[in-house]
């Protein structure tokens, strides 16, 4: 099948990031945008650009599912891609574009269900003979429950989001005084996030690396991978910088994993994009399967490029139903697929150090970004007059700089990040606060 016109049904820098790879492949793009985005740049990045929702819902109009779907089938779309977040992993979602006669640019319907909840994606990497950390086998009834699940496990152990990712609905408890309100905020978190509350426990390990591995699947029984990244540089569990191929890692840990992300994707016949997370226990020199995330990651850059593919252009086109080996696609066996070098990804944010990192909002009255060698900027509201609402996540552009050297690619990254200047006035409830980093109102900038 041969798309003509595809949707993003996301925002920002991944729907422009899906809209560039789709021009590239002669699609015609269309954006949606809520009334608090209507003048965000991906809009005015589409060949169209619709409204969905109503003012005063800049959250549920990106998950309401009929009026996506409506406004798709209302203007002859034939292709949606979810990007990351919002309904990319709803299993709802993609089954209602499917009825609709829109392909879903992800894995099957089953796929989402399955891997899309924590709990039951840990049960398949046990079949798979896959180690996973010890932990619930099911969501989590109550706090007794809960309490009851902790003693066995041990303090201390993290409570996680059954359905979603992107570090949301996650909270450790280091003692059984801290479960509660970590029950409580992981499941409020998750629920706003991601529309459903259940959460479940795992044993934390506090020394560890968290290692994922990148799968492409096709319909028709191709699964690779595209080797490895290392995000164990987080904040609140949330990833900030992201390296390929992982640094530093055990060349017999590096097999394992990568052979155990293969299990599982073909365990469940991967047939789009996926990434395999585990954590590697640097004391022990063991690692344990984590997650599942069956869509694209806002990390996919560094790996493509290390590896040389456009991850969003195998997307696409396996949905139309090419395989992976098509020269199109040009992935062939496992066996061809190489890495090259180094990249990094790191991520500018309106995250203000000086207030816990809470957020800044407002309009940018100073945008000066980086370039040169080696450096790929994929942005979504950075630039000079942009209104940065409170909204919405807080990235303004991701950095991903590359080198055949590991030194040199952080070297470049040092660079790059210098030469940024983000200036602005930060806004409060329509008033004036100055200066999106200090606050001072005598210079706003």
């Amino acid at each position: 099948m041969k798309f003509k016109k595809i949707l993003v049904a996301n925002r920002s820098e991944i729907a422009i990031r899906v809209f560039r790879t789709a021009h590239e492949l002669g699609l015609r793009t269309v954006a949606i945008y809520s009334h608090e985005d209507r003048f965000a740049l991906h809009r005015f990045k589409a060949d169209e650009a619709y409204m969905v929702g109503k003012a005063g819902e800049p959250i549920r109009s990106y998950l309401d599912i009929d009026s996506i779907v409506e406004l798709a089938r209302a203007n002859g779309v034939d292709a949606i891609h979810p990007g990351y977040g919002f309904l990319s992993e709803n299993a709802k979602f993609a089954q209602a574009v499917r009825d609709a006669g829109i392909a879903f640019v992800g894995p099957r319907t089953d796929i989402l269900e399955n891997l899309g909840d924590k709990v039951v994606a840990r049960g398949i990497a046990i079949k798979a003979g896959v180690p996973v950390l010890a932990g619930s086998s099911e969501a989590v009834k109550s706090d007794a429950d809960a309490t009851n699940q902790a003693e066995k496990l041990g303090f201390p152990v993290i409570v996680k989001a059954s359905m979603g990712g992107g570090g949301r609905g996650m909270r450790v408890a280091n003692n059984p005084d801290q479960l509660h309100d970590a029950l409580d905020q992981a499941r409020r978190e998750a629920g706003t996030a991601f529309g459903v509350a259940d959460v479940f426990l795992e044993k934390f390990i506090r020394k560890a690396k968290h290692i994922e591995v990148q799968l492409l699947g096709d319909s028709h029984g191709g699964l690779v991978h595209l080797y490895e990244r290392d995000c164990s540089v987080q904040r609140r569990h949330q990833k900030i910088v992201e390296i390929a191929p992982a640094v530093n890692l055990n060349p017999r840990l590096r097999k394992e994993i990568l052979d155990s992300a293969l299990a599982i994707g073909n365990a469940v016949g991967l047939n789009n994009a996926g990434t395999v997370e585990f954590l590697v226990d640097t004391e022990r020199d063991e690692y344990y399967f984590i997650e599942v995330n069956p869509r694209i990651q806002v990390e996919h850059t560094v790996t493509e490029e290390i590896t040389g593919y456009d991850i969003v252009k195998c997307q696409i086109l396996v949905a139309s139903g090419l395989q992976l080996a098509h020269p199109d696609i040009g992935l062939g066996t496992q066996s061809d697929i190489r890495t090259n070098g180094y990249a990094i990804q790191c991520r500018v944010t309106t995250e203000n150090p000086a207030r816990q990192f809470l957020p800044d909002y407002g309009r940018v009255t100073n945008y000066r970004s980086t370039g040169g060698t080696g450096i790929r900027l994929d942005a979504g509201s950075a630039y000079t007059g942009a209104v940065i609402t409170p909204f919405y996540d807080s990235l303004l552009v991701k950095v991903t700089t590359r080198a055949l050297d590991f030194k040199d690619a952080t070297r470049r990254m040092l660079r790059g990040l210098q030469e940024f200047r983000v200036r602005g006035r930060r806004v409060f409830a329509g008033r004036s606060m100055g200066c999106m980093h200090c606050g001072d109102r005598s210079h706003r900038g």
